[in-house]
């Protein structure tokens, strides 16, 4: 490959402060700070942070063109080499999320079957019965208030453990609620520092990290081996060996064998993360928009109350909602779960005219191109149409992207949008949201993390 940085100029950048350049701006608000880069310094940002020495240099890229070469036409060269990938693989294993060349194509032709549409509509029921669960709980609610953060991280996380565990759901749920934040606090504090402390040494943080992972492992090792000892246990409320971990200590074919139970444990722990605060995050936010946005909530409840009746939400109905799925769909815009991807060039190449050198890591932010004035009209608007299938076509495919794209997408993404039109639908049918906080103050960790409430006034529907 040509030597690009010695013909193409680096890209622009904020100075920083002089020993530390933009360290102390990244670690109190990256997300505020990589919107100030697009502002101020254009499409294709490079970044420094860290002290003389131990420096690191990054380029973030914000354009969908960019973006579009990172994760899908150059995804060859982007690999997910970036410290935040590595914490991730040491910390919940080596699953499809953060597992790389031979054997992310092992894992992916194992898992896939398991993702189809057919597959994944079959969880339509376990879905709208843990909404439903929630509707009814809520019907105590204290001074029918409820924060919908702690609400919605419960019933994705819920949802994703029957899923997944089937009739080990609620103690696999549990566990992960005590151990999950633990684990992703670690991982975030080391993904960032420029020194970094060996796992091994006892600290107070090494040990707690430790015995939270600990936990989870033997949670589902033991549930693993449960599976494969009774050859399918069946699920609560599906066929029998239909839950996600009976059918991974299942599948296999020819080329590929099948997945030891270290392989299973490491899919379902990635699973678990990917799987439930995401669309916790998803759930939360489009909630609590609609709760500040009270014709909007009105414009998807009759929708929702005009297919559904007095029926349950089914499979069928996700391509019947079609503007509750906007709505979803404008929430994730605003709020992507994922708020900056991360990877790292193999070789030289340039991004909008830039040299992206070999080994520079490189960032996409959902987070600043979801609110690119260029692209969105008054982006911090919320405004379902902007999702109607002409004004979808009319832009760049990866103006909107927080599933990522490429290669490497979600593999859960029609899960995740079957979960998340069911679970509202049955929500907003059986209440009426008024927001009492207005504003939910974020942060990015592994996903986007509200580090607020989202509370709402809960009016239950007599009709």
């Amino acid at each position: 490959m040509t030597n690009i940085a010695s013909v193409r100029p680096h890209a622009p950048g904020p100075a920083g402060r002089p020993l530390l350049g933009s360290m102390l701006d990244l670690r109190r608000d990256s997300l505020g700070t990589f919107l100030q880069a697009r502002r101020e310094h254009g499409e294709v940002v490079r970044l420094q942070a860290g002290p003389p020495g131990l420096r690191s240099v990054f380029h973030a890229v914000f354009a969908p063109q960019g973006v579009q070469q990172v994760l899908a036409s150059e995804a060859a060269n982007f690999r997910k080499d970036h410290p935040l990938y590595e914490e991730v693989r040491q910390s919940f294993g080596n699953g499809l999320l953060t597992s790389q060349d031979t054997d992310y194509l092992r894992q992916r032709r194992l898992v896939q079957p398991l993702f189809t549409k057919r597959r994944v509509d079959g969880y339509a029921t376990a879905v709208t019965s843990e909404a439903d669960a929630v509707a009814a709980r809520w019907r105590t609610a204290d001074g029918g208030v409820v924060d919908l953060v702690r609400e919605m991280n419960r019933l994705a996380l819920c949802t994703v453990s029957r899923i997944l565990f089937g009739t080990d759901a609620e103690a696999a749920a549990d566990a992960i609620d005590r151990c999950a934040p633990v684990i992703n606090a670690y991982v975030v504090g080391r993904a960032y520092v420029p020194v970094k402390l060996p796992r091994e040494w006892p600290t107070p943080g090494n040990r707690r990290a430790r015995e939270a992972t600990d936990e989870l492992n033997a949670l589902c090792d033991r549930i693993i081996a449960e599976r494969r000892a009774a050859a399918g246990t069946p699920a609560d409320g599906a066929a029998a060996g239909d839950d996600l971990l009976s059918l991974l200590t299942q599948a296999a074919n020819d080329a590929d064998g099948s997945l030891d139970a270290t392989e299973i444990r490491e899919q379902v722990l990635i699973f678990l993360l990917a799987g439930h605060e995401t669309t916790a995050t998803s759930l939360a936010f489009t909630l609590h928009l609609l709760a500040r946005h009270p014709e909007e909530q009105r414009r998807v409840r009759e929708e929702a109350d005009r297919v559904l009746g007095d029926r349950a939400a089914t499979a069928a109905d996700l391509d019947r909602l079609p503007y509750l799925t906007q709505a979803l769909k404008e929430s994730m815009r605003l709020y992507p779960a994922a708020p900056v991807i991360s990877r790292r060039a193999v070789e030289a190449t340039e991004i909008g005219g830039f040299a992206i050198p070999a080994g520079a890591d490189v960032v996409v932010a959902p987070w600043v191109t979801h609110r690119d004035p260029a692209l969105w009209e008054d982006p911090e608007r919320f405004d379902p149409r902007r999702f109607t299938p002409e004004r979808e076509a009319a832009r760049h495919r990866y103006a909107w992207f927080p599933f990522g794209g490429g290669p490497r997408a979600c593999i859960g993404q029609h899960f995740s949008m079957l979960e998340s039109v069911l679970a509202l639908a049955t929500l907003l049918r059986s209440y009426e949201l008024e927001a009492v906080d207005q504003e939910v103050p974020v942060a990015a960790g592994i996903t986007l993390q509200a580090t607020g409430p989202a509370r709402v006034r809960l009016r239950p529907r007599t009709s």
